[in-house]
């Protein structure tokens, strides 16, 4: 998951980027408003801790300057800003969360992990025509539901998830079927065939190519 952290104060920003680093967080930081803002039109951020007194761009304004086209990525006010009326403006301008300063890092941690866990239970991710519903673990195409097995499910969802890259036997066994010692991979290649056929794609609907002799890419371009 990666975090952008846009503060100006080089002790919090530091410690935040060490202590969520450690926490196995990709992590990104910025020292102005506007240079935070222009990060988040170049780089997809899992989530976005945001501090309020921000330098060229206000916090407030770099809340609503995102919005305006990213209503998804969870953000996080982190300000010694603290009155009824100064909360109520940041959850306006599109802020999921308001954490005051001082604060205690375990706490964020665990508020981070709690938008984690909901923005995954309302993930859909989408490969042309098929969609996925991850936390009720659908499958549709065209809108008609596809029955998929667990394993099938996951691995589906795995090839999505990582749309536009090749993802190698080596890798999928490892991360699909947890298996972290030499294994026959041919394994796949039987689930593929069983998702294939389940799926129904026309030919021109091929979003899951076979890369030969390496492994596997979902791509709808």
């Amino acid at each position: 998951m990666h975090i952008l952290i846009v503060e100006d104060e080089a002790g919090i920003v530091q410690f935040l980027q060490q202590g969520l680093v450690e926490e196995g967080y990709l992590v990104t930081s910025a020292s102005d408003g506007l240079k935070g803002y222009e990060l988040t039109q170049k780089e997809n951020f899992d989530l976005i801790l945001l501090d309020w007194m921000l330098p060229k761009m206000s916090g407030l304004e770099v809340c609503k300057a995102i919005r305006l086209k990213n209503t998804k990525t969870p953000i996080i006010f982190l300000t010694a800003k603290d009155t009824i009326q100064e909360t109520i403006e940041g959850i306006k301008a599109g802020a999921n969360d308001y954490i005051k300063k001082p604060f205690s890092f375990d706490e964020l941690v665990e508020r981070i992990k709690i938008h984690f866990r909901n923005q995954k239970e309302q993930e859909i991710l989408k490969l042309g025509s098929i969609e996925i519903h991850v936390s009720q673990h659908r499958v549709l195409v065209s809108g008609n539901e596809v029955s998929l097995t667990q394993r099938e499910f996951e691995l589906l969802y795995y090839l999505v998830k990582h749309k536009g890259e090749v993802c190698t036997r080596s890798q999928i066994i490892e991360d699909v079927w947890d298996i972290h010692f030499e294994y026959d991979t041919g394994v796949i290649d039987v689930f593929m065939n069983a998702i294939r056929k389940k799926l129904n794609l026309k030919i021109e609907e091929d979003y899951i190519k076979t890369i030969r002799g390496i492994g596997y890419m979902a791509n709808d371009k």
